[in-house]
């Protein structure tokens, strides 16, 4: 299946876009996942994924913030501090299960938080706990069309 753009997009009613994330969204703060709504996804759509990446920290390969997927067609939001049981969560960063908000080293500039999410053509019923990799490789040719915004948080 190919990847086509149309108007799928994500918001945050808490940040622009490459606005700066809330405190209350952040690992040194309350550390609630920020609220998110998406619209425009395409006609056949059966369920959607959500990711959330750090490419900037000082790790080899960045810092996973937020592995989410069995999103239902029909929720087109989460709210602020989703609970991680509502849909099946992957592991992020620290290998466990949930949101885990910005928290970059002290002076080290404003790093990019992408909150991506993925319209999905099947309901693939993943087993919990995979970490994006996986994730990504097991929605890779189910993916309808991809959306994203980006927020940035400093310390």
């Amino acid at each position: 299946m190919s990847l086509k753009l149309g108007n799928f997009k994500v918001t945050s009613s808490a940040f622009g876009p490459l606005g700066t994330i809330p405190k209350r969204n952040a690992g040194d703060g309350d550390n609630l996942s920020p609220p998110l709504e998406w619209s425009g996804a395409p006609g056949g759509t059966k369920e959607y994924a959500l990711l959330c990446f750090d490419p900037d920290a000082p790790l080899p390969h960045g810092f996973v913030h937020w592995v989410l997927y069995g999103i239902p067609s029909n929720v087109t939001k989460l709210a602020e501090g989703q609970p991680p049981n509502a849909y099946t969560g992957g592991v992020n960063g620290t290998g466990k299960t949930g949101y885990m908000g910005p928290y970059p080293p002290n002076g080290h500039g404003a790093h990019h938080y992408y909150f991506w999410v993925y319209a999905l053509d099947q309901t693939l019923s993943l087993k919990p706990g995979m970490n994006m990799e996986g994730v990504i490789e097991a929605i890779g040719t189910h993916i309808l069309e991809q959306a994203r915004t980006v927020g940035l948080y400093s310390r």
